[in-house]
């Protein structure tokens, strides 16, 4: 489905193909009267999202929700569902302190919100089933993908991710504290206005609460220009968490399986994402944040939930 077709769903008429304004999905800015609005891709589930987000925003959370429209908002094209967020004003992430801060202190505000049960019907997360041939395949296309952009890459990242694997049964055995959360939290998701604005809470999920925090220690600083090209630092991840629990406790329980939750998210949301785009390899700040992920993989026990 072309550009011009997802905004004529909506009432708004253009006759030239739209361009997006983010490369990986269509996300088209347009103009409704005098108000700057963006039409993006939802979930299949887009009417939990829309009750979770507005509970957050009734609660006093800076997060879109679907403008009013003269149709109705989201519009659903085949399987495919596509909503109209207000466009949002402000700076982008640049890393400084007081935006990491900011940015654990809003996560820990949303993950404060949530009911202790999924009442809102979001996606619940059950993705526990990697297999040693998963692994095995993507290990080779990363250390390929690795190669031809002439980088090498240490061997024994094979070796833990086999780690996760066999550790994935406990983990969903766990019975972790779940929370309501958007579950893609990171900074090119968030405007600074000069509070975190979150413009894209359509990945919305019912999901064990440190695997959400596993996800931003791990990919915050993915696909951002502005951002650093490497994860947190261990002084900025810990400034994350002191903005974090100002709002949101951590359970004894989940800092002892805080460990299994880093390796398994790495395995679920890392490996792909290394495995798949090869063209990010050819990217200098690509490469560096790749790099960075899989020494902290390696070597992640100074990033603690403290």
């Amino acid at each position: 489905m072309g550009g011009t077709e997802i905004l004529n769903l909506f009432g708004f008429e253009v006759e030239e193909q739209p361009i997006s304004i983010y490369p990986y999905s269509p996300v088209y800015r347009v103009k409704y009267g005098d108000q700057e609005v963006v039409v993006k891709r939802t979930q299949k589930k887009a009417a939990s999202v829309i009750s979770y987000t507005t509970m957050l925003k009734d609660k006093g959370i800076n997060v879109v929700t679907p403008v009013k429209l003269q149709v109705d908002n989201p519009q659903k094209y085949n399987d495919t569902n596509y909503v109209v967020y207000p466009f949002i004003e402000g700076e982008k992430y640049s890393g400084k302190d007081n935006e990491i801060y900011e940015a654990g202190k809003m996560l820990g505000q949303i993950h404060s919100c949530s009911p202790v049960t999924n009442v809102y019907d979001l996606l619940a997360y059950d993705v526990y089933d990697f297999n040693e041939e998963e692994v095995e395949e993507s290990t080779e296309a990363i250390i390929h993908h690795a190669h031809k952009a002439g980088l090498k890459i240490d061997p024994a990242i094979n070796t833990k991710l086999m780690e996760s694997v066999a550790i994935q049964q406990e983990l969903c055995n766990a019975n972790l504290p779940h929370v309501a959360t958007p579950h893609d939290y990171k900074a090119n998701n968030l405007i600074f206005t000069p509070a975190p604005y979150l413009i894209d809470p359509d990945n919305a999920a019912w999901i064990p609460k440190i695997f959400d925090l596993a996800l931003a220690l791990l990919l915050f600083h993915n696909e951002h220009e502005e951002a650093p090209d490497r994860v947190f630092t261990r002084g900025e991840w810990e400034l994350f968490l002191s903005g974090y629990r100002e709002h949101m406790d951590i359970t004894d329980e989940e800092k002892n399986f805080w460990e299994m939750a880093k390796q398994h998210v790495f395995l679920d949301e890392v490996m792909w994402l290394m495995a798949e785009y090869e063209e990010d390899w050819q990217k200098l700040s690509q490469q560096k944040l790749f790099n960075s992920l899989i020494q902290m993989l390696l070597n992640s026990a100074d990033y603690k939930l403290v």
